[in-house]
């Protein structure tokens, strides 16, 4: 095991930011961090690095406490980001590695190497404040993981990136992620974390709601959609027991339902046409989930 939070509560006098949350998460995995602002995703991350105390629990790093004598092993990405706007980029990233550990031909190395894969190799000597958002976004995300970290926090990797940076960004993350780096991901696009993600928590108002790896998560949830491509209307299925919503198209019926044994009865409507074009049961997105768990969309 990796990383191990157990039972872990942070109390602020009399509110309650995070209460008994238990997770572990395996050497490798990703995990999809989820909640809306204020349900104790930063404050769960300040405590896994040791910047704010824990008040009941533990939480340890393979099987030790995390302390100073494994910080150089971890990276974070906070959301509010923090580098020194008048510095020159290679003179930042150079900094940072070295409050890492790294040696001087490492660190150009790996310098060099992200530039050139993030594409910005030009602002090599250019002062950060003087770049476009999205580039000192790249430079934030290369500055936590230039050393190699063993566990990376990544908060918001992607927010305001137009789709070919987050293409690219998301690429790095996941080679990073392939050669053995374990990744903790909040994130507030679900398709994103279903795309990257083994692992899925969900927390409310410091709470964990939903907690586990994502395929057994989606399967274990009761409502299904069901998808009907034809060109009949099929007005009966609005009769049966266990119909949540029906949501129809020029092409398709799309039916909530509340269990896989309304499904069956469905079928046994839709056979009756003889040929459609698609009968198809989805597992819930993880949008859905969310929306369900925590009552209301993600902000």
């Amino acid at each position: 095991m990796s990383l191990q939070i157990n039972h872990v509560t942070k109390k602020y006098k009399n509110f309650t930011a995070v209460n008994d949350i238990s997770l572990s998460l395996e050497k490798g995995k990703m995990l999809g961090f989820l909640g809306r602002n204020g349900a104790g995703k930063t404050t769960t991350f300040r405590m896994i690095l040791g910047l704010t105390p824990i008040t009941d629990g533990t939480i340890t790093y393979n099987n030790r406490p995390i302390n100073k004598t494994i910080h150089n092993r971890i990276g974070y990405l906070p959301e509010e980001r923090g580098l020194h706007p008048k510095m020159k980029v290679y003179d930042e990233l150079r900094y940072l590695a070295k409050l890492k550990g790294m040696n001087a031909t490492e660190i150009n190395e790996n310098i060099d190497y992200w530039l050139k894969r993030f594409g910005i190799e030009e602002n090599r000597n250019k002062k950060i404040d003087s770049l476009s958002k999205g580039n000192q976004q790249k430079i934030q995300l290369l500055a936590s993981m230039l050393h190699q970290p063993e566990l990376l926090i990544l908060d918001e990797p992607f927010s305001g990136l137009d789709p070919v940076n987050v293409a690219l960004l998301k690429s790095a993350v996941k080679d990073l992620n392939d050669k053995g780096t374990t990744i903790i991901y909040s994130s507030h696009r679900m398709e994103h974390v279903e795309e990257l993600c083994d692992d899925v928590c969900i927390l409310d108002k410091g709470e964990l709601v939903v907690s586990g790896p994502i395929d057994q998560v989606k399967a274990n949830h009761d409502k299904k959609n069901v998808i009907i491509e034809t060109d009949y209307e099929m007005k009966e299925i609005e009769d049966l027991e266990g119909i949540l919503n029906i949501k129809r198209t020029k092409r398709e019926i799309e039916v909530l339902i509340e269990s896989e044994e309304v499904a069956e009865r469905i079928y046994e409507i839709v056979t009756n046409y003889g040929f459609v074009k698609r009968f198809q049961v989805r597992e819930p997105s993880l949008n859905e989930i969310f929306i369900e768990k925590v009552g209301g969309a993600h902000e």
